[in-house]
Formats: structure tokens, sequence, C-alpha cells
């Protein structure tokens, strides 16, 4: 199999560095949506290590042109992702905040709206949720939001109110989300908003009522999105899933599920992923209500996910 990476960025030119950028942009998008984001790491490091203009104060970069900035800004929201999903938390939220200046700098909303979405994200994962709410709350500008745009923001707003406890206010904004999705794309709404589908909704829709411990609907939203066709990432829907069954107490299902996840557990590129799998499996282990059978699943499982690091990892220059 021909592993697909950046180009190689040895002694580029600055003529060549935005054309380099934007193939840089698709070709690890290819490598995440294939392979998962630690596949792409050692390609993030390698164009950390090779484009120094990847690690430069913003401000040194403000006389620059702007597509040049603007191409960095997406270069950098995407490496950001991938160290996210890669469990690189630290490290992640410096290369937002990197990209969200970039894109201030050339005026390119649509990027730094994508910055904040990610961010309100990354501050929701590391237990943060008013954090995820204030950068949510910073996309919104004096116009309407574009329909995918929109529906995002709800999402993250719905993921981070659950958090906080808010059951019906969370209820109600997943809810807004899935109806402001139905309206369809405008044409205002940028390219990087291709992966919005009926899918990414279904499985936050079933993982935000995950939050809320409503197992009966949860449960089959999650199946829904856990089992529908889409890029690697996704995997997590199958881990949240697992984690609502534990949490319904569905057994059978969970051993079920374990079975088939198992096996292929150690290829999957996510560690978002494989840590909320390990995660749940160790409750299983340690639950006394669980069957013998399902702890031994969960035994084999927490066996089969590859450890990572704590996150504090630093790919930079």
């Amino acid at each position: 199999m021909t592993q697909v990476g950046p180009p190689r960025c040895d002694g580029i030119g600055r003529e060549h560095l935005t054309p380099f950028a934007l193939r840089a942009v698709e070709r690890l998008v290819a490598l995440d949506a294939e392979h998962g984001a630690t596949a792409a790491v050692p390609a993030v490091r390698e164009l950390l290590h090779g484009v120094p203009e990847l690690s430069a104060d913003p401000a040194a970069l403000r006389d620059e042109d702007s597509d040049l900035l603007a191409a960095l800004a997406e270069l950098c929201e995407v490496i950001g992702w991938i160290l996210f999903d890669a469990g690189l938390n630290h490290t992640a939220h410096r290369m937002n905040t990197r990209a969200l200046a970039l894109a201030e700098l050339c005026g390119d909303r649509a990027i730094a709206r994508l910055v904040l979405l990610n961010d309100s994200m990354l501050h929701a994962r590391t237990g943060r949720p008013r954090a995820a709410l204030a950068s949510a709350a910073r996309v919104s500008g004096p116009r309407p939001l574009p329909t995918l745009v929109g529906t995002l923001v709800l999402v993250r707003r719905a993921h981070a109110t659950a958090m906080l406890g808010g059951r019906r206010d969370a209820d109600e904004l997943i809810s807004r989300a899935r109806s402001r999705f139905l309206d369809g794309a405008s044409r205002q709404d940028p390219p990087w908003a291709w992966w919005i589908d009926e899918a990414e909704l279904t499985g936050h829709h079933g993982w935000v009522l995950a939050r809320l411990h409503d197992w009966d609907r949860a449960v089959p939203l999650l199946h829904e999105a856990a089992t529908a066709p889409g890029p690697s990432y996704r995997h997590l829907f199958t881990a949240e899933l697992l984690a609502a069954l534990a949490g319904a107490g569905a057994w059978r299902d969970a051993e079920d599920l374990i079975a088939d996840l198992a096996p292929r557990a150690a290829s999957i590129g996510s560690v978002r992923t494989t840590e909320t799998l390990a995660r749940t499996a160790a409750r299983l282990r340690g639950c006394p209500a669980a069957p013998v059978n399902l702890r031994d699943a969960a035994v084999f499982l927490l066996a089969s996910v590859p450890s990572h690091s704590d996150g504090q990892d630093r790919p930079s220059r």
C-alpha cells in the first residue's frame, strides 16, 4: 500500500510556499481520513521541521502576501486538528492559536471560525465546558451564520451545555442543530464544511444524549452513526456507542461490540477513540454487575487498544 503524505518540504522557495501549503492541506486531510491522526503525525513533524513559517511568530509574517497567510492558516488548522485527534492537546491548542492569528491577519473569517470551533471541541475534551462555550460564542458576528457553520456552533454548545448539567438546554440545542442542518447547505457555507453530513450530526446527537445519560435515545443514534461509512475519525462514535451501552447496562450488546472491535482496535488511528475505549473497558472490567464474559471481553479489549502518552508530546521545532 502506498501511503499518502505531504510533499517533501526540503528547500522550498518562498514563491512556491503557497501552493506547497495547499497541497500539504489536501494530502494531510486524505491521510487522516484514510488512516487516522496517528498515521499523520510523522508527516506533521516533517512539515513543522521543514517549514519555518509554521513555527514563526505570526506577527512577523504580517507583511506577507494574503494568499500565503491564508494557506498557512489553513495548514495550521489541519495540523491542529490532527494533533488533537492524536491526543496531543497542548500542542494542538498552540497550533490552533497560531492558525487563528494567521487567519485574522489575512481576514480569512471562514478558517478563523473553523479554528474556534476546533478549539471549542478541544476544551470540551479536556473538561473545560465554559471555555468551550466561550470559543463557540466567538464564531458569531453581526450577520447570520451560514447554515452548516451555524449547525456546528449549536453542536459545540450542546456538548458543553450537557457537560455543565443543562439537560433541557442541551437537548434543545442539539435538536436545533439537526433542524438547521435539514435546511441544507447555503451558498455562504465555506468549503471546509463538506464533512458536516447526516452521519456526523446523528453521531453528535447521540453523543450529547449519552452525556445526559438518556441511553434509550442515545444508543440507536450512535449505532446508526457508528455503522455508516465515513472517514477514519468517526470510529469515535463506535467508542461512544460502547460507553453508552455500558451506561445502559446493555451487557450482551456491549459484549458483541467488543468482539467486533477488539481485533481491529490496534489499527484505530485516533487517540481520542482509543482512550475512550480504554476508559470504558476499564470500567467494565471492574463492574461487579457486568457478567463474567463481558468483564473478560473488557480485559481483552483493554489489552488490544494501543497505549499512548498523556498528550504532552510536542512535535515542534
